[in-house]
């Protein structure tokens, strides 16, 4: 029961980082440490889903009994309350205190940098190099300005939930943040809230079929590439910070503090975040020294 409620709290963390654009499902998985545990059952689902499709019931039976139901049950129902009861509440609070929600993930995010690297077993030339250009990447990639589809078709929502739910595995690329700048945030955000159920369903179908596939490839470079991955996904995790600094202009340009804000809540969110943050690092720290090496 105890690991049940822990799992849904990690999935309502990761509930959260999906709604709101700039912080990544992905990167709430690794500062809890069940990254690579997520890819696996994501993974082992998309495998055993696709025994059924294939017509082979006794494998899909065999292959079912082998999922790690008491993790991806309570970790799905965590991440699903959040947009359905926050859809409306998460976009008012962002829009209400831009800059002080900002900081606080910007806090997060950064004290927990530390996170994927101390899983790379050897960093050498070729894994700092891979760091740096998915932090450029990702750090360009933050400063797409937003836009909007007033109407959007059920093939544009497909393709972008597709896209969005891929992001949502990849630390430091914000699946919210992707729908915004395509220009679906607000529509399906509304759709989600209105609960239109043809909408909703199509934007699933899409979801399904991006995790589907992402899963695969992300558990494949675990696997074969596993420090160069992780590298990767710490250059993505510090570039996104761009997309969290607290004073950011209409079309995403960086800016200093101009006055308008109490800079007193905006520090103290940040330091909060990464307070956090750093526990959580060093938790993390101490629990790989004791346990075995990640592989």
């Amino acid at each position: 029961m105890i690991k049940w409620l822990k799992h849904i709290g990690q999935g309502i963390g990761m509930g959260v980082a999906i709604v709101i654009p700039g912080v990544s499902g992905g990167t709430v998985a690794l500062i809890f440490g069940i990254y690579e545990e997520l890819i696996a059952a994501a993974a082992a689902a998309v495998q055993t889903t696709l025994l059924l499709v294939r017509f082979e019931p006794r494998a899909f039976v065999s292959r079912l009994k082998q999922l790690p139901f008491g993790f991806i049950v309570p970790l799905v129902a965590g991440i699903v309350i959040v947009p359905v009861i926050g859809a409306r509440i998460i976009p008012e609070a962002m829009a209400t205190w831009p800059t002080q929600s900002r900081a606080l993930f910007f806090g997060l995010i950064l004290g927990s940098l530390a996170i994927p690297w101390i899983r790379i077993n050897s960093a050498e030339v070729r894994e700092y190099a891979l760091t740096i250009l998915a932090a450029l990447t990702a750090f360009v990639l933050a400063g797409f300005p937003p836009a909007e589809v007033l109407d959007p078709t059920l093939v544009q929502i497909f393709l972008a939930a597709a896209i969005a739910i891929s992001a949502m595995l990849l630390p430091g690329v914000s699946g919210a943040f992707l729908l915004l700048v395509m220009g679906l945030y607000a529509p399906i955000l509304r759709a989600i809230d209105a609960r239109n159920v043809l909408v909703v369903g199509v934007f699933l179908a899409g979801s399904v079929s991006g995790l589907g596939g992402f899963s695969l490839v992300m558990r494949w470079l675990l696997r074969e590439h596993h420090d160069q991955t992780m590298a990767v996904l710490v250059g993505l995790m510090a570039g996104s910070l761009r997309a969290l600094w607290p004073w950011l202009g209409e079309d995403r340009g960086l800016e200093w503090y101009g006055g308008d804000d109490r800079l007193e809540s905006v520090v103290l969110l940040f330091a909060a975040g990464l307070i956090l943050s750093v526990a959580i690092t060093v938790y993390e720290i101490r629990k790989k020294k004791s346990g075995p090496p990640a592989t």
